[in-house]
Formats: structure tokens, C-alpha cells, sequence
């Protein structure tokens, strides 16, 4: 098969339809599914990938993994996509889908969301198995997928070499990669049952061509024929092409219910079958699930509570102001007698008056805003905003400008005040235990 990547034009094709072993052209999908699941949150490239046995024991091509090792996801897909990696491939299934069997279902349910029609996987790595089948087009319009749906990870197929964690591998194709120009990717594969397959492509200028082939004889002679195939669509696919990138399939990773409905006919044979699927009907570019969290309360009567102790809380904070007592006069400090030079007193000299002591009431600014106060642990959150809230419209002359924050602990919500001098923090606390609140200092660090 030899198609436009832009606008997914057939320019070639012979026995294109045929259904025969993909080999590892299977890992292209493999890989898809792990971009997918990486942009909808799933999991990270830097998810810890714990290797089961058996991943483990697949054999080569592979990584050289062994049973319970932990491994970055990034790793296992350069192993994947470069060195075609077995053991690789299915630590990615099963990491995304818990096992082999499952991911290949979510494999088979993309491809059909792809319009592989003639496809059915097995397996995440394409060795050998009754019924695990595919054909040119089909690899052809996976190939074209992988290509304009997530751009962002197609460099991992032109890499010579890369980083696999345990070591560095090399690309299985790096001989088309050197030799035919302008050629960038992306999949070989070769099992004794499928021959030598490959999935190339190579972009030049504004033209980019994709071409498939299975059942090469060998590793020199599939590339020839890839090569040949190449040229003729560079020959055949005009040079300047409106973009018509293939519609990105929906999501049907985790979380997605699939109903499958019978429609009976008048003869059982007639049967027609449509799939419905929910996260289907999203018409705008997909985002990132979020992940599961606990149950949020409603927070329109939160606010209407806070509302109404706001108030509460300005009136009592007036109240007290109100019927609080007069200060007590500050007491000036005895005035110290004067001593006087005997060359200083003269019939014409008067006593300087003394000045009259001056309290000073300013907050010490020395010192970093480093230290803060705790005003009690309560049970949850709201309790705790909500001792905060009263209490910074009690004590503003100390408190304003402080950073409310509640610490979630093992035992409980800590009420914080932070942002705050270690005099300012002293004084706020000292006003505080004055009138039976629980305050104790919190240090820097």
C-alpha cells in the first residue's frame, strides 16, 4: 500500500486487503494507546511500571526486563518504538490495562474507531498467535494516525538510538533511515510467520508518503521493494496538497462504557449490530480526565454560611470592642533630677524640662515574616477556615496581612496564621490567650 499521509489517498496498492500476520507493525498501536492514555491522565511517562513475570519471560526481541522491576513508562516506550522490544510492549499493556487480554480488547476497539476493519489483535507486541491478524491498509491508516495524532511523540521512530533506562538500544531500521532521503519512521516487524513487514514514512518538501509491505524475503530486500514504493509516491502524490489530518478516534480508554445492541432481523443471519459509545458523542478536542477524588460538598450553602458568620462575627467583634474598658492611662515614669555642672548654673540659667515618656506601640519589623501561630485543630476543613475567618476579624491590629492556611494532618485540620515576625507572632498570641483562645507560636521550617 502507498498512500498521501496528507490527505490519506490511496496512490498504490496490490493485495492490500489480504489478512496476514502484522509481526511487531503491532507495537504502532501499542504505542498509540500509551500516548492516549498518557494525554487523558491515566498515568505519566514517569509511572513506575512494576514488570510481571510475564512481561518477563517474553521472548526476543526484548529489553533484557526482569520479574518485579520497576521502570519509568518513557523507557519501556523507546523500547517499544526503537528496538521493538517484547517484554517492553507488554509492560505497557499491562500497565494501562491491568492485563494482556484487556489491552488487547482496548486495542481492537480503537482500531475499529480507526476504521481497521480487517484487524484483530491478540497480543501488545504481534508475536505470533492464532487469529492475531491485520493488512497493508490497515497498518497504513494506523501508521497515518500515529503520524498527525500525537506529533509530539513521532520522533521516537527516526531515533538511531535511545536511552531505554537499562541500557541504550537501536533503532531495527536504521539502514532506510541512513539511506533513503527525507525517511523518518516508523515501524518494522518480523516473525517466520509473517516475513519481513514494514511501515515507512519520509517526508520531502511539502510532500509526505506512506508505504507498506508484508511478507518481505529479507531485511535488504523489504527495503529495496519499501524504497521503490516510495519513490512512485513521490512521482504520483502532487506536490502541494490541502492538509486533511485523519479524525482522532474517541477515547475509549477506562471509564468508557461500550454497549453493543441487536437489531433482529427476519432471518437471524441478517442481524446488524451498532456500537454506542459514551465518551463518543465529545465533539470538542479531548482533555485530560480527571482522576477520581471524594465527593466534593455543595458549596453554594458553604458560602451562604460563611456569609452569615461574617456578620456574626463583625457584630460580635463590635460588641466586644464596645463594652470593652476604657484603657488604662499609661502612668508617666517619675522624672529623674536634674544634675547640674556648678560652671552650668548662673542667675540667669532655667531648668531644661524634661520630655515626657513616649509609649511606643508600633510591631517590631526586624526579622523575617517567617513565623506564624496556630489557633487549633478541628475535624475538617470548613471548621477550620471558619475559626480562622472569626479570628482574623477579631485581632486585625496583629494579624492583618497574614496568610490563613489549614494544614491537613493525620489527627485533624491545624487553624494556621503564617507570614508572619516572630514579635508580631508573639504579641498576637499573648492577645489572644488573653481572651481564652488556644495559640501556640509556629517557627521557621
Amino acid at each position: 500500500m502507498v498512500m498521501d499521509a496528507r490527505s490519506g489517498k490511496v496512490l498504490h496498492s496490490s493485495n492490500a486487503d489480504t489478512r496476514l500476520h502484522p509481526a511487531s507493525l503491532t507495537k504502532m498501536m501499542t504505542l498509540y494507546i500509551a500516548f492516549e492514555a498518557v494525554q487523558n491522565g491515566e498515568l505519566t511517562m514517569d509511572t513506575l511500571v512494576t514488570v510481571s513475570k510475564n512481561a518477563a519471560a517474553e521472548p526476543p526481541s526484548k529489553l533484557g526486563l526482569r520479574a518485579g522491576q520497576k521502570i519509568k513508562l518513557r523507557y519501556l516506550v523507546r523500547a517499544a518504538a526503537v528496538k521493538s522490544a517484547n517484554d517492553a510492549a507488554t509492560a505497557i499493556g499491562e500497565a494501562i490495562e491491568g492485563s494482556e487480554a484487556a489491552f488487547a480488547r482496548r486495542m481492537n476497539r480503537t482500531a475499529k474507531a480507526m476504521g481497521m476493519t480487517r484487524t484483530t489483535f491478540k497480543n501488545a507486541h504481534g508475536l505470533t498467535e492464532n487469529g492475531h491478524l491485520s493488512t497493508a491498509r490497515d497498518m497504513s491508516i494506523l501508521g497515518r494516525h500515529v503520524i498527525y495524532d500525537y506529533p509530539q511523540y513521532y520522533n521516537l521512530f527516526s531515533r538511531k538510538t535511545a536511552d531505554a533506562g537499562v541500557r541504550t538500544v537501536s533503532h531495527t531500521n536504521a539502514r532506510l533511515l541512513s539511506s533513503y532521503k527525507g525517511a523518518d519512521g516508523i515501524k518494522t516487524g518480523y516473525t517466520r510467520a509473517a516475513g519481513f513487514n514494514l511501515v515507512a514514512s519520509a517526508e520531502r518538501g511539502r510532500q509526505r508518503v506512506i508505504a507498506t509491505v508484508f511478507g518481505g524475503r529479507s531485511t535488504a530486500s523489504r527495503n529495496a521493494k519499501v524504497a521503490e514504493l516510495l519513490d512512485l509516491g513521490f512521482k504520483r502524490s502532487p506536490n502541494r496538497v490541502a492538509l486533511r489530518a485523519p479524525g482522532k478516534p474517541p477515547y475509549l480508554g477506562k471509564g468508557t462504557a461500550v454497549v453493543v445492541v441487536e437489531n433482529g432481523g427476519s432471518a437471524p443471519k441478517t442481524r446488524a449490530k451498532s456500537i454506542v459509545v459514551g465518551s463518543a458523542a465529545v465533539k470538542k478536542s479531548l482533555r485530560p480526565i480527571a482522576r477520581p477524588a471524594a465527593a466534593v460538598p455543595d458549596v453554594a450553602p458553604l458560602v451562604a454560611q460563611l456569609e452569615d458568620d461574617i456578620e456574626s462575627v463583625l457584630k460580635e467583634v463590635q460588641t466586644v470592642s464596645a463594652q470593652a474598658p476604657a484603657p488604662t492611662p499609661t502612668v508617666k515614669p517619675k522624672q529623674r533630677p536634674m544634675i547640674m555642672s556648678a560652671a552650668a548654673i548662673t542667675p540667669k540659667a532655667k531648668p531644661t524640662p524634661a520630655r515626657e515618656a513616649e509609649v511606643v506601640t508600633r510591631l517590631s519589623t526586624s526579622g523575617g515574616r517567617h513565623w506564624g501561630i496556630n489557633v487549633g485543630r478541628y475535624p475538617n476543613r470548613f471548621t477550620a477556615e471558619k475559626v480562622l475567618l472569626k479570628t482574623a476579624l477579631a485581632e486585625t491590629s496583629t494579624l492583618d496581612g497574614a496568610l490563613r492556611k489549614v494544614v491537613k494532618g493525620s489527627r485533624g485540620f491545624d487553624a494556621t496564621f503564617m507570614g508572619l515576625t516572630r514579635d508580631t507572632a508573639e504579641l498576637a498570641c499573648k492577645r489572644l490567650q488573653a481572651r481564652q483562645v488556644t495559640c501556640f507560636m509556629v517557627g521557621p521550617g
